[in-house]
């Protein structure tokens, strides 16, 4: 025997011959009844006592998802994913696939790994025109653009869901989550745009079911940067515009999730721009919607400054309980994956990490191979 695992059974013993001799100490003060009870209790757990096992490699792979978006660039796709330079030349090194394709392609290259964390913008059959309609959206320089979205509810847009299914079923691969940014304007002051936005979520949550999804992310909406506070006379700034955003936020989530509940899919609030660049937003939202199908899906690099790369993932880990995004993203220097991941394992996350990287030395395939080996180490 170890040292360490000789320690270990000393301090063991020691423990329960204590809580022994206390039992001893209570027998002539506790009424037979309640002595039985206490007899009867379940020992105190070895995690308690901060000892626990080392996972095995099968354990530690059920614990990560690949991801669609940072391996977007050779997907066959209308037109979404990118600058036409870098899609070329990653088509030309990995070829082209479909999203049917994702399931085998994830067992290909992630050994083990059985959950698919899929990027909305990547679904349907892009030769089929039916599946889709088009959209106005606004543009990261602020100025509308018309785009083409995959529509679930669809009569084809079912079809291929259900084509789907039985791809992931026939190759033993899962989704596990969906990184949605259909859904648009969920806090959105103008109530038709919120409605609609409402709706939008609705029918991709009844889509996520279909594929067994167990959460599907849904951002906030309202402006790209969240309104500042404002002073006023008493010297203490107010911020009146954003609780007027906070509010529709959290109404439009109380609503999302219990339709969530009623279709068994989680809805979660991911650190992106708008109202959940800050944590503290996500934290209210979820507090204020007090459903167990709302909570985060905290991603490991999108954050405004360098104080928050782990210091926000530390506020945000206790509401994620699902999915989280284990991301490499160079726009922060080298952020620590491991430490990352075990601030959220630290926190009791029992889900998923899905291998999202974003940017840096590597490709999007190379970079999600690093990924992957990055969580295997620290968990």
């Amino acid at each position: 025997m170890s040292n360490t695992a000789s320690g270990f059974t000393k301090q063991y013993n020691r423990r329960n011959f204590l809580r022994g001799a206390g039992t001893g100490l209570a027998a002539g003060l506790l009424a037979p009844s309640a002595l039985d009870a206490q007899q009867a209790a379940t020992p105190e757990p070895i995690t308690h006592a901060g000892v626990k096992r080392e996972l095995t490699d099968k354990e530690k792979v059920a614990r990560i998802a690949s991801n669609s978006y940072p391996i977007r660039w050779i997907f066959k796709n209308r037109g979404n994913v990118g600058d036409k330079k870098t899609v070329a030349e990653m088509k030309k090194k990995y070829g082209e696939i479909t999203l049917l394709d994702f399931p085998a392609f994830t067992k290909a290259t992630f050994p083990g790994v059985t959950k698919m964390d899929i990027w909305s913008s990547l679904f349907g059959d892009v030769d089929d025109q039916s599946q889709y309609e088009p959209m106005t959206i606004t543009g990261y320089d602020g100025k509308p653009r018309q785009i083409t979205e995959f529509n679930p509810a669809s009569d084809n847009g079912k079809k291929w869901l259900e084509k789907m299914a039985a791809k992931q079923h026939a190759e033993g691969v899962a989704c596990h989550h969906i990184s949605n940014n259909a859904p648009r304007d969920i806090c959105d002051l103008d109530e038709a745009k919120r409605r609609a936005g409402i709706d939008v979520a609705k029918k991709w949550l009844d889509g996520a079911a279909i594929l067994g999804a167990k959460s599907m992310r849904v951002n906030s909406g309202g402006p790209r940067i969240a309104p500042s506070p404002q002073p006023n006379e008493t010297s203490y700034p107010k911020n009146p515009d954003l609780e007027k955003y906070m509010d529709k936020c959290i109404e439009s989530f109380k609503e999302m999730a219990e339709y969530g509940a009623q279709v068994g899919v989680k809805v979660t609030l991911e650190n992106h721009w708008g109202l959940t660049a800050n944590p503290i937003n996500i934290r209210t939202i979820i507090e204020e919607v007090n459903n167990p199908y709302c909570e985060a899906s905290p991603d490991f690099c999108n954050w405004e400054h360098k104080y928050l790369l782990y210091h926000a993932l530390e506020d945000l880990a206790p509401y994620a309980h699902t999915t989280c995004h284990a991301k490499f993203w160079d726009r922060w220097g080298q952020p620590d994956v491991q430490r990352n991941v075990r601030i959220m394992l630290n926190n009791n996350y029992i889900g998923v990490f899905a291998l999202e990287y974003e940017d840096g030395p590597w490709d999007g395939i190379e970079g999600a191979k690093y990924l992957y080996h990055e969580v295997m180490a620290a968990l």
